[in-house]
């Protein structure tokens, strides 16, 4: 159930890695490939009153996992970003608590 929220990167580009990349993912993961979801967020950024363009952020939002698997998960995102010419890269992780995460009415 990893989303993967994406500013900063088109979705062509990021079309083009998410095959891949979830494949990837999933053996890090342990989880299914429909268990992930990839949200690509059309932003525009404002600096000293102009538009500028968007830092390059993903936030990997999930259930709390150890802390070599978030590592993994960390340098396999930034391996397929950095081949799509991005060389500067923020990630970071957002814990679901699962007594405040529900599917259909009922908590995990």
């Amino acid at each position: 159930m990893p989303q993967i929220k994406i500013r900063g990167i088109g979705a062509e580009k990021i079309r083009s890695i998410s095959k891949e990349l979830v494949d990837e993912l999933t053996q890090i993961v342990g989880c299914p490939r429909d268990y992930f979801t990839i949200e690509c967020i059309e932003t525009t950024s404002i600096f000293d009153g102009e538009v500028v363009e968007t830092y390059p952020f993903i936030e990997v939002v999930w259930f709390d996992r150890e802390q070599d698997i978030q590592d993994k998960v960390a340098k396999t995102l930034t391996k397929y970003v950095n081949q799509l010419g991005v060389k500067d890269l923020d990630i970071a992780f957002t814990l679901f608590q699962k007594n405040r995460y529900y599917e259909n009415g009922e908590h995990f």
